[in-house]
């Protein structure tokens, strides 16, 4: 299927791994332009590189604290227009509630509320007065199925989510601007990995044994890959879907197990 946003640009968050390295592949297989975004230059080149020998869009990579207005302000420079944003950026830490002050809670509203809302809020004006946007949050499948020790995480995407909600159907959707949510489970991604290890040793349990438990807990008894979530993103800004929007995608193989 043709999507029809060959020659679009999009500037794609925390994309140097993971995810958001899906999407932005996934979108440059599309023939669109990106603008690809990390903290880490090295990583990102190294993804940059890896993406423009495709032969597809133009790749942009620029390092960059994204949470920060001067990271910001970079990115969008380096993008002529903005006509699909992807927001991204990696989850807060575990933990119990009753350690977190007021700092933690701040970076993570800056980091997963705050920032995607500031990159909407530039951009979103131009896509409509162009008359095509696509915007994508990537938040989590804790937003659907809230996970005891995400509370920062279940707090500030849920923000973020209520937000999106409104603005969705407001007067840009009629505008041909869509906004959605991308949730995903467990994804074979290094933040898993991590995440699994560092639970297993806490347990005492070896950390293979540990990814087999969680892969078996899921109906597909695999986990996801960043190719088949970027998929998912790309139709999602694609022509086709401009008429999905204020839309919440569960990617989790499964394993939420409600009917709503």
């Amino acid at each position: 299927m043709d999507l029809g946003i060959a020659g679009k640009w999009a500037l794609v968050c925390a994309s140097s791994k993971g995810l958001g390295k899906g999407c932005a592949a996934a979108l440059v297989a599309e023939g669109v332009n990106v603008v690809m975004t990390a903290r880490t230059a090295a990583d990102l080149e190294a993804a940059a590189a890896e993406l423009r020998a495709l032969g597809r869009g133009e790749v942009r990579a620029v390092a960059g604290d994204i949470t920060t207005p001067e990271g910001r302000a970079a990115a969008l420079a380096a993008c002529p227009q903005v006509d699909i944003l992807v927001n991204n950026a990696g989850g807060p830490p575990p933990g119990d509630f009753r350690d977190w002050g007021r700092d933690e809670w701040v970076k993570a509203l800056e980091a997963n509320m705050l920032t995607p809302i500031e990159l909407i809020k530039a951009t979103v004006d131009g896509m409509a007065a162009r008359g095509f946007g696509r915007i994508v949050n990537i938040t989590s499948g804790a937003v659907k199925a809230p996970i005891d020790v995400l509370g920062l995480s279940n707090g500030a995407r849920s923000g973020l989510t209520g937000f999106v909600a409104g603005l969705a159907r407001s007067g840009i959707a009629a505008r041909n601007v869509t906004v959605n949510n991308l949730l995903p489970g467990a994804f074979d991604t290094d933040r898993l990995r991590k995440t699994l290890a560092a639970g297993a040793a806490k347990a005492g349990l070896d950390a293979d044994q540990a990814m087999q438990r969680r892969m078996q807990a899921i109906p597909a008894r695999r986990f996801g890959t960043a190719e088949e979530f970027g998929a998912a993103c790309a139709f999602l800004c694609s022509q086709q879907a401009g008429y999905i929007t204020g839309q919440n995608w569960l990617l989790d193989g499964g394993a939420y197990p409600g009917t709503f």
